[in-house]
């Protein structure tokens, strides 16, 4: 299960990152759009050594190799914009908001198809389609699809039964207060239906 840092701080975020990688957590992606370079290195220091096999970046990617970190994440706009420099060297993942664009992609471990539901943690950011019957003309079988958007503990099962290969949680854990408890009901959820 894949969790989206909350876009900006967090009281004791550090500490709640660390206990969800006890609890299970397989990857965080660190997505702080307003961090400079500084304050990101700073922020990435603070987690756990152990952990940073488990850390993806979203923007300030020249970071990765100095910080022991080997996956990147492109957001639908850089992605646009990039070209992927030693795509066997890294790990890479990138947002898409149709299937269209989702079926055309190349190079990328697995993307983030949203929003699936209406968002939590955005106000007025709703699906302009039904991403379940999208995924029925899904045609790119070499990239994992992940569903973010409006996904909580609720709707988790249903999401994984209509296609998707796993769920990213944002809202559903920051918004929440008791970020660790319902991290591990989610967990607990994705976990049985694995079985």
């Amino acid at each position: 299960m894949i969790v989206i840092t909350n876009p900006s701080a967090i009281a004791n975020e550090i500490s709640l990152i660390d206990s969800l990688f006890e609890e299970g957590l397989s990857l965080l992606h660190i997505r702080k759009p307003v961090f400079s370079e500084i304050e990101m290195v700073e922020f990435i220091k603070q987690i756990k050594l152990e952990y940073r096999s488990n850390l993806v970046l979203h923007n300030h990617h020249q970071l990765a190799e100095d910080s022991g970190i080997n996956r990147i994440h492109f957001s639908e706009k850089d992605r646009k914009n990039s070209f992927l420099v030693n795509p066997d060297q890294k790990i890479f993942s990138t947002s898409t908001h149709s299937i269209e664009d989702f079926n055309s992609l190349e190079n990328f471990d697995y993307a983030f198809l949203s929003p699936v539901f209406s968002s939590i943690s955005k106000e007025d950011y709703h699906p302009k389609e039904n991403l379940f019957e999208a995924l029925k003309s899904r045609t790119n079988n070499k990239t994992k699809v992940i569903a973010l958007g409006g996904i909580n503990s609720e709707n988790i099962k249903k999401t994984l039964e209509n296609g998707f290969d796993n769920v990213a949680l944002l809202g559903t854990i920051w918004n929440h207060k008791n970020p660790i408890k319902q991290f591990k009901l989610c967990h607990k959820i994705v976990l049985s239906h694995s079985l």
